[in-house]
């Protein structure tokens, strides 16, 4: 065994499943709650704006998160160690890929380029999609052990 291999921190699969759930479950829980309070800001067609945050939201988890968090859930089931990394719920490039998302929305947010009358809405429409997506490693995370050892191909 290499050296370094010993402190790697180990997760078993079924529960990076959890985490990633976990993860999905707190950004999105974050955007959303920054959605609501800037909400209160101006609420000038509220009711409006949420419906269509609701529905830009749905639109983005059907056309793009939802493939993503399968791309995920299937990496992570199908990893040939049942103990892979602790930080193994991403990809390296989709690591990236959230640090550019984090800084983009705190640029945004601190700059005041967009007002918060409209950034509630560009937050709230990114934290349902992945609010929702947590769900799936949420349900395979529960039925991970369940029928055995069992791997998932794009085809479900």
């Amino acid at each position: 065994m290499n050296y370094l291999e010993m402190f790697k921190p180990k997760i078993h699969k079924r529960y990076l499943l959890f985490l990633a759930a976990f993860v999905w479950t707190f950004a999105g829980g974050i955007l959303l709650f920054k959605g609501f309070l800037f909400l209160r800001i101006n609420k000038d067609f509220l009711w409006l704006r949420i419906f269509i945050s609701i529905i830009g939201g749905l639109v983005f988890y059907w056309f793009l998160f939802s493939k993503i968090s399968l791309k995920h859930t299937i990496r992570i089931i199908n990893l040939k160690n049942d103990y892979p990394c602790l930080f193994s719920f991403f990809s390296i490039k989709s690591y990236i890929l959230m640090l550019i998302m984090i800084t983009s929305g705190i640029l945004l947010r601190k700059s005041g380029i967009i007002s918060p009358y409209y950034l509630s809405m560009i937050y709230l429409t990114m934290g349902i999609p992945l609010f929702l997506s947590a769900f799936r490693f949420y349900n395979y995370g529960i039925y991970y052990g369940s029928a055995g050892k069992f791997r998932i191909t794009t085809n479900q």
